[in-house]
């Protein structure tokens, strides 16, 4: 699938850009052989100055900044530094959550291998998400996740520590969400096994806050891909 990188940014000025950033594409190159390139390497064949100011992770879709001057980067790594960005996730998770600015505030260790992260509290990193219920459905919950810190995996494993993992993140516990489990009458086509309603964790960065160079502060908004446009859809019709 070719992206082009016009059609996914969400706002530019002089200084910043941010892209609604699909989901399955590296934020950076891989370490490993270039497999599938990056948002880094489309957002330089656009503009050689863009500098990536953070990162998403491989399957998280949503809003992504880029800055395309030195001053800008520092400009807006300082404010990552200072916590004074804010990003709101939306996810699908797994049960039924009454969460109501619900804070988790679990130290977090990433493992040996450095694919996955772990909750550890003697040897793990200060780590803080607080989370809201946005909408209950029958055995699922869509909540908005907003990172204070900015550990890898954070969101995910602290959600799992709610007993609300997201759905189809088998790494944290997981499970997929089939249409079968929402819909009464279903019907499948003989000899055929269901897909998944979403092939992926369902986790979007919705939307993110911070202070241009003028001091201004703005909220840039990414809506839903697809496939996450399609479960929500689904939910609201179906598991309602």
């Amino acid at each position: 699938m070719k992206i082009n990188f016009k059609d996914i940014i969400i706002f530019e000025d002089e200084d910043f850009l941010v892209v609604n950033k699909p989901p399955h594409l590296a934020t950076l190159d891989e370490r490993t052989a270039d497999r599938g390139g990056s948002v880094l390497r489309l957002a330089k064949e656009y503009n050689p100055e863009l500098q990536a100011a953070h990162r998403l992770d491989k399957e998280t879709s949503g809003a992504l900044a880029f800055a395309k001057n030195p001053a800008a980067y520092r400009h807006l790594a300082m404010q990552f530094e200072h916590r004074e960005v804010t990003k709101r996730y939306h996810a699908v998770v797994n049960g039924i959550h009454d969460l109501e600015g619900v804070s988790v505030y679990l130290p977090i260790l990433p493992l040996k291998n450095g694919t996955a992260v772990k909750i550890d509290r003697a040897e793990g990193k200060e780590a803080e998400t607080i989370f809201n219920t946005l909408q209950v459905y029958r055995g699922y919950t869509l909540v908005e996740c907003i990172p204070i810190t900015g550990r890898m995996h954070q969101i995910r494993v602290h959600l799992s520590c709610l007993k609300a993992p997201i759905v189809n993140d088998p790494q944290y516990g997981g499970e997929p969400i089939f249409l079968s489990s929402l819909k009464r009458k279903f019907n499948l086509k003989k000899d055929t096994e269901e897909q998944p309603l979403i092939q992926r964790v369902a986790l979007h960065a919705r939307s993110l806050s911070f202070a241009v160079m003028n001091g201004e502060a703005i909220r840039v908004e990414a809506p839903y891909p697809k496939d996450f446009e399609v479960l929500v859809k689904q939910l609201n019709k179906f598991g309602v």
